[in-house]
């Protein structure tokens, strides 16, 4: 297998991560979490998103938590700061801020689309439209993420036509970027490069990154099935932080420590250093008072 020789990691355990605690977490304990992170060596991370709080009350903090990644020069100029804004409301709160690339989503699945953001999915990308067109002019990256790409919890499988769909018209409203998700964890090898080739169609592979959950224990494998399509680019969260609320019974992101720990196995650079990364892991799971949903955390823990 011709593997790529280097991955980036996307950790999103900031934002989709911790979006679903009941608890709600305060915002020194997320930008701790962000440095941490930033330590271990992401250079790509998911910080926020600016939904309302009445939808989404675990990112209520969005404006503080940029002020303090902005205030007294805590900014890395060398990673990306992510953050998911919804409508053009979204977008203008995240201006004052300058994050370097904001996330706009569609759905492979109309019901999915319905039951998440109560729209059909080319209301939703017409939504997104205005958004794209004017972080491009501000200069800022545009991300377009596709939820359901190999399942849904109402329609159950998702045909690769729907993604190269949604990949098509996502690119045309000025996506930079496609990210292919299989959000309720149901994807299996073939099945998840089958959406991902139907991506490919609309746009270069270099501009592609995988988002697999571990609902039934297929993340590590449908990311070694993209690897040998030559995508080098994955949504990962710490500790394996974060679910769906849309999606019943769908569990966490697959662990960032475990993606790390495969890579480097493998002899692929990631440029995170896992000792650093797993403590970052457990300390977020010793707040939420969770068990490590990382094998190779609980692994090295143990050893330790």
């Amino acid at each position: 297998m011709n593997y790529p020789d280097k991955v980036e990691i996307i950790d999103v355990s900031p934002r989709d991560g911790l979006q679903n605690e009941k608890q709600i977490v305060p915002t020194e304990v997320k930008y701790e979490l962000i440095e941490g992170l930033i330590g271990a060596g992401i250079k790509k991370l998911e910080a926020t998103s600016f939904v309302s709080p009445k939808w989404v009350p675990q990112m209520g903090d969005n404006d503080e938590l940029m002020q303090l990644i902005n205030s007294n020069h805590n900014r890395h100029q060398e990673v990306c700061y992510s953050v998911l804004t919804p409508n053009m409301r979204g977008f203008e709160n995240t201006l004052r801020y300058s994050p370097d690339e904001v996330v706009i989503f569609g759905s492979a699945s109309e019901t999915f689309s319905q039951k998440n953001i109560n729209c059909s999915i080319d209301e939703s990308i017409e939504r997104f439209a205005p958004v794209a067109k004017a972080a491009k002019a501000a200069g800022i990256k545009v991300r377009g993420v596709i939820s359901c790409t190999v399942g849904c919890p109402y329609e159950g499988e998702i045909a690769p036509s729907q993604v190269a769909y949604v990949t098509k018209r996502l690119v045309e409203s000025g996506a930079e970027h496609i990210g292919i998700a299989d959000t309720i964890g149901v994807g299996t090898p073939i099945k998840v490069q089958n959406a991902l080739k139907a991506a490919m169609d609309y746009i270069d592979v270099s501009d592609i990154s995988g988002h697999f959950h571990d609902t039934y224990g297929q993340a590590l494998a449908n990311i070694l099935a993209s690897l040998s399509l030559n995508v080098a680019q994955f949504d990962t969260s710490a500790a394996g932080l974060g679910g769906c609320p849309y999606a019943k019974g769908a569990t966490g992101n697959v662990a960032t420590e475990d993606v790390v720990y495969m890579l480097h196995g493998m002899g692929i650079e990631t440029g995170v250093d896992l000792d650093k990364l797993t403590i970052v892991g457990q300390r977020i799971s010793d707040f939420l008072g969770r068990k490590n949903g990382s094998k190779v955390a609980t692994a090295f823990l143990k050893r330790q």
